[in-house]
């Protein structure tokens, strides 16, 4: 038996806890694709499992971020159709940051690495075992989870992130971990996030492995080979399905059905036909046959690092602080429905009769649910608004240049003695944009007046620093930053002085430097 397994000949300080890619395997077998954002935790064996962080825009341990996963569409509405839900990470980084994150492995689980994990003795790195592992029932999957979590709390505990002194685990992913890190999270913007596929600029050949001679050819491919979706993780949606954490369940539209089944295997394989990838693919799998547990060749696993919810009792006493105030009304918002919280709560604490305390309870909890409803809805729409401002202050920008270089040509060209044959045109043209220009300004002046009126300082500035979150998890929406800010300077300026000024709101959004 390979003392390598185990790490009972070697000193802590000289094995485990050195950095996981200065020894052991080669980085082609378990990194194939390296990048610089990667999280690379050891295995036994002196091997290595790569992974990426999923980040969410909500800081504090009670908040969430809504989003809908599956898709729209009569054909397997029962499965797949569209619902809320919510989400949420499990550590914090440094002590301001405006979000928290999971850890998903990069790739799924290969051959190689469930050896490690599983086998007597060491495997031996090999490309061919950089196969994903497939034909492992959901019980050995949870099993070779278990085995690498003791490790680590064994022979590589520094190497786990914690979160508020907990140690992260490894478990498989819930089916909302999954699609939320499939469809690309908060690197890819709205639109892109409810699409059938993550955005594959070069083509679904480049990213993902699927049935047919111009892609696996009907054979299982090595993790790794082809382009990553935008979080980084590679052959989400094909190569091989994946096993989830949860039972499976039917969709009744806006929610789940009352059953648990089997257990939910998500994303497609290499016997998938290329118009079947989906994100929002999902099907139910039994955890046992007739002749034992179900093993499934076109099935593997990867997994994710997470952490406990209630790590300490400070934790537990902040959560049990926040879900007390939860659907009470904020201290932003001295609202009725908050008047009314507390004077139920005040009734039924005054009624002796126990079947009336009970309903006068009840019917407290459900307005509090529906008042947090109200809240996370309008909390959405306030992140709208500030999108929607730092948007305008691009186009104020643009404008305004345009309309200062035609009016720049119009002074040399028409302003003189000679003037130019042109001028009635350029007069024109130079007048129509003005008048765009003004109109714009005022547009932007009433989204400014509304979202004051509506919403009020307090609660516009909880939510400025979770689209900023927002917008610099995307690549894609990253020039919008400074503009969200000028926005913001723009909207405190008139929540303060209750003066609108579009000439000086004109001239911020154009003097924003990247």
């Amino acid at each position: 038996m390979s003392y390598k397994r185990f790490g009972l000949l070697l000193p802590l300080s000289l094995g485990y806890l050195l950095d996981a890619s200065a020894a052991g395997w080669e980085e082609k077998f378990y990194n194939p694709m390296p990048d610089a954002a990667d999280v690379v935790l050891p295995m036994p064996c002196e091997g290595s499992m790569v992974f990426r962080k999923v980040f969410i825009p909500v800081a504090g341990p009670l908040d969430d971020y809504p989003i809908n996963i599956g898709q729209d569409g009569a054909e397997y509405g029962y499965v797949e159709q569209t619902r809320p839900t919510f989400i949420a990470g499990s550590f914090t980084g440094a002590k301001n940051d405006k979000s928290r994150y999971y850890l998903m492995a990069k790739y799924e689980m290969s051959q190689l690495q469930y050896a490690a994990l599983t086998e007597a003795t060491c495997p031996t790195a090999a490309t061919k075992m950089r196969m994903p592992q497939t034909a492992v029932s959901w019980v050995q999957a949870i099993e070779a989870a278990d085995k690498y979590n003791l490790w680590l709390r064994k022979n590589a505990a520094g190497k786990l992130p914690k979160e508020d002194g907990a140690l992260g685990f490894l478990r498989l992913p819930t089916e909302v971990e999954w699609e939320f890190a499939a469809r690309g999270g908060l690197e890819v913007g709205a639109a892109e996030f409810r699409d059938t596929r993550y955005p594959m600029p070069d083509g679904i050949n480049a990213y993902e492995w699927f049935a047919g001679a111009q892609s696996s050819n009907g054979k299982v491919q090595l993790s790794g080979l082809q382009k990553p979706n935008p979080l980084g993780l590679h052959d989400m949606l094909g190569n091989v399905d994946e096993m989830m954490f949860e039972p499976f369940r039917l969709n009744k539209l806006d929610r789940q059905h009352g059953q648990a089944g089997g257990y939910v295997v998500r994303g497609g394989n290499y016997l998938t036909a290329q118009a079947d990838l989906r994100t929002a693919l999902r099907k139910e799998e039994s955890y046992y046959n007739a002749e034992g547990q179900v093993k499934n060749k076109t099935t593997g696993l990867r997994l994710v690092l997470v952490s406990p919810t209630l790590t300490s009792r400070e934790r537990v006493a902040s959560i049990e602080s926040s879900w007390k105030k939860l659907g009470t009304g904020s201290k932003e918002t001295e609202s009725a429905d908050k008047g009314t919280v507390q004077s139920l709560n005040s009734l039924a604490s005054g009624v002796e009769d126990k079947a009336l305390k009970e309903k006068l309870q009840a019917l407290e909890n459900q307005l509090r649910a529906s008042n947090q409803q109200q809240e996370e809805t309008r909390d959405q729409a306030i992140r709208a608004s500030l999108n929607l401002g730092a948007f305008l202050c691009t186009k104020m920008l643009d404008d305004g240049q345009y309309v200062d270089f035609l009016q720049k040509n119009y002074k040399l060209n028409c302003e003189s003695a000679d003037k130019d044959a042109s001028c009635d045109m350029r007069k024109g043209k130079l007048d129509e944009q003005k008048d765009r220009l003004h109109k714009l300004s005022r547009y932007y002046a009433s989204s400014l007046v509304e979202s004051a009126t509506l919403y009020g300082q307090p609660l516009l500035e909880t939510q400025v620093p979770v689209m900023e979150e927002i917008i610099t998890r995307n690549k894609q929406l990253q020039d919008l930053k400074p503009y969200l800010r000028t926005h913001w300077a723009n909207q405190k300026t008139f929540l303060q002085k209750q003066k609108i000024d579009t000439e000086a709101w004109l001239n911020s959004c154009k003097t924003v430097t990247q």
